[in-house]
């Protein structure tokens, strides 16, 4: 369970820091440090508000390698739910079947 209570961490590219939301949806930074089986963890840091729908699992958000947050958020023009996500198994199998060699 994260520090949030809600969703896994991401961690920092460079491995000594996590993110998590908090219960507010606050994108929260936290120091870390390891030495064999010690995790050490620093002072907790808010970096910024969210609209983050919490709806989504296991994570809403990544850090992206260039530390840059990825993040779903719900559409706050419409009520709707997020458009349909199509998951093709197998697709180059699909491919060839629709399209066959000559």
């Amino acid at each position: 369970m994260s520090p949030s209570g809600g969703t896994r961490p991401a961690w920092a590219k460079t491995g000594r820091e996590l993110f998590y939301l908090d219960p507010t949806k606050a994108l929260t930074a936290v120091p870390v440090q390891t030495s064999g089986a010690t995790f050490v963890f620093g002072k907790s840091e808010k970096l910024f508000d969210t609209i983050v729908e919490r709806s989504y699992s296991p994570r809403d958000y990544d850090v992206a390698p260039d530390g840059r947050f990825l993040m779903i958020k719900r559409n706050v023009l419409s009520d709707q739910k997020p458009a349909a996500m199509v998951v093709v198994v197998n697709w180059f199998e699909e491919l060839k079947r629709l399209l066959p060699a000559n």
